[in-house]
């Protein structure tokens, strides 16, 4: 997902309530699993049924390399709420709810972000959206912040105060020149649980974007930030999910309609034989999740990460599931590759559609390596599928990229992995899975 946004904001104590949690408050305990529907679904509101499937693959390539633009924006200026969004921002959505009584909008999953907005009637200077607007007059639970609050007082510098109208508001500006601007306010959350028991957030702080421009997509109403920033889906949820998330995404090859799951709580821990942990390193911005990368390995061929030492346990690479290739700084990358050209007897070519530089034609004979990741304290094995992507039925290209100094584990490397975030405890836990059955 591409939208990045940087919250220094206050810790939050939200009510907790559902049509199935009678008299929940603050301690209550919540264990749920929603629904991720990738945006080339036939289910999605995005999914363009002419496009073939090398298109939507050449598509999501294309849209990698923008968000590792607008990441490394975005690190290089920390003070900065800039970065750069497109029409094809992000990569899962979510179906959630705002106000009383419960108002449905499509909005885009983005663990590269911390706000939860959406657009708001009145909204004279916002791009098209197909769905209809959400009126926050028309919830009886919604609340704009006032400026005398602490919370908006909290929200400095990233808010602003009118004093005239005495609302908190928010602005948020991309590097395409997309922008929202809007109020900050409190309102109940729904989200929808496949158990069929919704759960209610009382009180939980979004923007209400009065004004936005730009390449958004008019198939979609906003965004839910899962990044590690106080104001995050994940920290409003906070004691109630214990800090826990996980998610198990279905493999881009899967062309029918079945979901990937997003799971909350004592649901989301991973567990068992095969499961591996690695520490979850805080860096600024707080928005990222980040992981320490000590080396790659191709085969029995090991090549030391620059820059990692196990003993610091330095953050040094993001974990984000809405980039799809891993990106990796230059020189690391290309001894990387050629590794892994030098481990297959086929000969290479390049494929100038989608930028790769090391492809090979699809043989019966033809022989992929095996590539591991190892991160502090956790080897992980990949399987072919998530280091070299079929880009065609004649082409598999190996599907890392470099990138000037950023690195993204993308998510085409966590596709068929049960992966766990503990933001109590402070560990990521990858174990491989068949996410289609889960």
């Amino acid at each position: 997902m591409a939208s990045l946004f940087s919250f220094v904001l206050l810790s939050l104590c939200l009510l907790l309530s559902s049509p199935f949690l009678s008299n929940a408050n603050a301690n209550t305990k919540l264990a749920f699993t929603v629904e991720l529907i990738h945006r080339d679904s036939p289910r999605s509101p995005l999914f363009k049924p002419n496009e073939t499937p090398s298109q939507r693959l050449k598509n999501a390539i294309h849209r990698s390399v923008n968000r590792v633009n607008h990441f490394e924006a975005k690190d290089a200026s920390l003070n900065s709420p800039q970065t750069e969004i497109t029409s094809t921002v992000g990569e899962y959505l979510m179906n959630v709810s705002l106000g009383t009584p419960p108002f449905s909008i499509m909005a885009i999953a983005d663990t590269g972000s911390d706000l939860i907005w959406t657009q708001c009637k009145p909204c004279k200077h916002c791009y098209t959206q197909d769905a209809p607007l959400f009126d926050p007059k028309a919830s009886s639970t919604y609340k704009d912040i006032s400026c005398s609050s602490r919370q908006c007082t909290n929200l400095l510098p990233e808010a602003s105060c009118s004093s005239k109208h005495n609302k908190c508001s928010y602005s948020m500006s991309y590097g395409d020149n997309s922008y929202t601007k809007g109020n900050i306010a409190t309102d109940t959350l729904t989200l929808g649980s496949t158990n069929n028991r919704p759960v209610q957030l009382k009180n939980s702080i979004i923007g209400c974007g009065h004004k936005n421009h730009g390449t958004f997509d008019k198939k979609f109403a906003g965004i839910v930030g899962l990044g590690s920033g106080a104001v995050s889906l994940i920290s409003q949820l906070g004691d109630s999910i214990e800090g826990k998330f996980s998610y198990c995404l279905v493999p881009l090859y899967f062309t029918n309609d079945l979901t990937s799951k997003i799971n909350f709580g004592s649901t989301a821990i991973v567990s068992g034989p095969g499961t591996v942990s690695t520490p979850l390193i805080k860096i600024s911005p707080d928005t990222f999740y980040y992981l320490a990368l000590e080396s790659v390995s191709v085969g029995s061929k090991r090549i030391k990460y620059p820059g990692s030492n196990s003993e610091n346990c330095k953050g040094n690479i993001i974990i984000d599931s809405g980039t799809t290739l891993t990106m990796l700084p230059t020189e690391f990358y290309f001894k990387l590759e050629d590794a892994v050209a030098s481990s297959i007897t086929a000969k290479s070519k390049q494929d100038p559609d989608t930028g790769f530089s090391l492809c090979y034609t699809v043989t019966e004979d033809l022989k992929l390596p095996a590539i591991t990741m190892h991160f502090n304290g956790a080897d992980v094995n990949l399987n072919s599928f998530n280091a070299f992507l079929r880009i065609s039925k004649e082409l598999v290209c190996f599907a890392f990229r470099p990138s000037k100094s950023l690195a993204i584990y993308g998510n085409l490397a966590q596709m068929n992995f049960l992966i766990g975030y503990d933001t109590v405890s402070k560990k990521l836990s990858f174990k491989k899975a068949d996410c289609a059955k889960m």
